[in-house]
């Protein structure tokens, strides 16, 4: 197995789907974005989006909890590659964040990710560093988030 098909390059991954209900939209407000539409549903009426709706930062909090869900799927899979099986650590960031959408409670969410590509890092021998678009849509297919990331595997 090659690096390129451990990493899935360029096909969608669905890593799972979630419900947001008002109570856990509040909560997460509550304690990470406390902006009235995200805390309560008259404020939010009355708010450009119209009704309450999720913190953009819980929605994208929400796809790092099912990326890493997958991604600890997979780590139990079989290696049948070249040396040791390549092993995630951190992310030195993303780019490119966009909440295309609000995500309003009692919508359902689908989180996907798609890796791009990967190139060895001179500064760290023996890692590399793999590049996703990460995603996210509604229950019609309208995507609600996107961004780029970038995660460092040591992978030699």
């Amino acid at each position: 197995m090659t690096l390129d098909e451990y990493f899935r390059l360029g096909e969608t991954i669905t890593l799972g789907s979630h419900r947001f209900e008002a109570d856990e939209i509040k909560a997460f407000a509550a304690k990470y974005d406390p902006q009235r539409f995200h805390m309560d549903e008259k404020e939010a009426e009355h708010s450009v989006f119209g009704r309450l709706c999720a913190s953009g930062w819980h929605t994208a909090a929400t796809w790092m909890k099912y990326n890493l869900a997958k991604r600890e799927d997979a780590a139990t899979g079989e290696w049948a590659g070249p040396g040791p099986q390549p092993e995630f650590g951190p992310s030195p960031g993303f780019q490119n964040l966009k909440w295309l959408k609000p995500v309003y409670a009692g919508e359902t969410i689908t989180f996907t990710r798609r890796a791009l590509a990967h190139r060895a890092l001179a500064s760290r021998p023996g890692w590399r560093l793999l590049t996703i678009v990460c995603e996210a849509h509604d229950s019609t297919g309208a995507k609600v988030l996107e961004f780029e990331s970038a995660v460092l595997v040591k992978a030699g």
